[in-house]
Formats: structure tokens, C-alpha cells, sequence
């Protein structure tokens, strides 16, 4: 006899137990209406596919420059990573810091934690220290910026714009698009996913 699975609501902790839901259907708490969880159909596949897709665009994007500037007959490009190291040798270590960890670092990490996971569970393996690792990336999450980044270097182009002619790089286009998959990907992972793909594993 399989014993239904528990699960407690995140709002008011009372138990329920976990029920099969149709393709995008939705389950909520009893008490307090509060959402459980949802029907993410092939969740782990689309995840796979697009956290692919967006460590590509992330490579692109640290690579390639982000704007151009054209003043005075002289013309001048600069990449991400470029501008971190300006800042840092700006004295602005703290900030340099911060733009960093929030644009370089997290989102490398956050991105190759998701393909140690997925790869190995879409060909039916479990990767080692899979529950260490899980709890690393639910914890480092909040910490990826992109977004607050793109609206401050769309904020700069607009006031570059009056001092010089400003050229939107490759590396622009790329963040704009990596963005919007780091939300999908944020929007389609479904962590409940994982440990049933785990069970099928073993």
C-alpha cells in the first residue's frame, strides 16, 4: 500500500497530503488558501534546456563588450568584467565587489550548479552531494542581480548619451536575453522535480 505523501503549508504548517495535479493545475492550502505547488510538465527538461541556452548567452555576455563610447574622435569599449576592474583600481573595491558577486559570480555558479544536477539526472544518475548542493543554490539565489545591473546600465546609457555617442555592444543584448531565461528558469524549476527524478534514479 503507497502511503501518501505530506506536505506543510508554508504559511500556516498544516499537513496535507500531496495529490496528483492535471498539466498546469495548482494546489493550495485547505486552511489558509496559501499556493502549495504547481504542475510544471517536463520541468526538469525545459530547466535543462534553457539553463543551457543562458550559460551560452552568460559566456557571450562576459566576453564580449557591453557598450561603446564615441567622443572626440577617440572610441572606447568596455565589458563586464572590464568594468569591474575599473572600479576596483577606482578605489571603489566595495562596489567593485558587490557588481562582481551579484553579476559575475552568482550567476556562474547559480547556472552550473543547475547543469551538476540536471545532466546527470536526465540520464539517470544522481550527482553526488545532490542535497548539499540543492540547499547551496536555494541560498545563493537571492543574491544574483542581473536585473537591478541591466536597469542600472540603461540608467547610464541614457545619461552617456548627452556627453557622447554611445554604441549598445553585443554583450547588452546578451544580459537583456539572459535575464529573461534566469526568470524562466526561476519560473519553470520545480524542486520537487528533483527528488522524484532521485527515487526513478536509484
Amino acid at each position: 500500500m503507497t502511503v501518501p505523501l505530506l506536505i506543510a503549508c508554508h504559511e500556516c504548517d498544516l499537513l496535507q497530503h500531496e495529490t496528483p495535479l492535471p498539466r498546469s493545475g495548482v494546489a493550495r492550502c485547505r486552511r489558509c488558501d496559501a499556493l502549495l505547488y504547481r504542475s510544471h510538465p517536463d520541468s526538469l527538461d525545459r530547466t535543462l534546456a534553457i539553463t543551457v541556452a543562458a550559460m551560452l548567452l552568460f559566456i557571450i555576455s562576459n566576453l564580449s563588450p557591453i557598450i561603446g563610447l564615441q567622443l572626440q574622435g577617440q572610441h572606447t569599449a568596455a565589458t563586464l568584467f572590464g568594468a569591474v576592474h575599473a572600479l576596483y583600481n577606482q578605489d571603489m573595491k566595495l562596489i567593485a565587489t558587490l557588481v562582481f558577486v551579484t553579476t559575475i559570480l552568482v550567476p556562474a555558479v547559480e547556472l552550473a550548479i543547475l547543469l551538476y544536477m540536471l545532466l546527470p539526472l536526465r540520464l539517470g544518475r544522481t550527482p553526488p552531494g545532490l542535497a548539499v548542493v540543492f540547499r547551496f543554490l536555494q541560498s545563493i539565489r537571492p543574491w544574483g542581480m542581473i536585473e537591478v545591473f541591466m536597469l542600472g546600465v540603461l540608467v547610464s546609457l541614457v545619461k552617456l548619451a548627452h556627453i557622447a555617442d554611445v554604441e549598445t555592444g553585443v554583450a547588452l543584448w546578451s544580459f537583456a536575453a539572459l535575464m529573461l531565461l534566469m526568470t524562466a528558469v526561476a519560473a519553470i524549476f520545480d524542486p520537487r522535480d528533483v527528488w522524484a527524478r532521485v527515487g526513478v534514479a536509484r
